[in-house]
């Protein structure tokens, strides 16, 4: 336990150095740099110590909402082709856009082709979207031929 404890203020300490070290300017660099075209400047502009960065100046895109941005969605890797309430989503198969944008399925529902259907007794999407049982078989507990 004891050898524990001296790892861990060992680890502490090696870390602190490290900080310490890396905080101070090295030679090369001025503590602080003076500009002679800058007196204009105002004191509401955040400021450090050595430079200031005109990408921290810069004001927040934002996120892009398909909203204001309609071809958001329908780029590679979205979440689907349509906006509903600032997101992409797929209507024929999102849950809380079931076929359009606020119609939500039932707990024991999911969305298929657009309409809110429940797996566990339906015949043409038994188990899951698009699994259909064959002629003469029923879906009981998501299974087609349970019984």
């Amino acid at each position: 336990m004891k050898a524990l404890n001296i790892l861990i203020m060992l680890a502490l300490l090696m870390a602190l150095t490290i900080t310490n070290l890396s905080a101070t300017p090295s030679d090369d660099e001025p503590l602080f740099v003076h500009s002679d075209g800058d007196e204009d400047r105002s004191q509401d502009e955040p400021t450090s110590v050595g430079f200031t960065s005109r990408f921290l100046a810069q004001k927040p895109w934002g996120p892009m909402t398909c909203d204001r941005y309609p071809r958001v969605c329908r780029a590679a890797g979205s979440a689907g082709p349509d906006c509903c309430k600032k997101r992409c989503v797929n209507v024929k198969t999102d849950w809380f856009n079931c076929g359009m944008c606020g119609k939500k399925c039932r707990y024991s529902e999911i969305c298929c082709k657009g309409k809110c259907v429940n797996p566990m007794s339906n015949r043409l999407h038994c188990g899951d979207c698009n699994n259909s049982c064959n002629k003469g078989s029923k879906c009981q507990y998501g299974m087609c031929s349970y019984a």
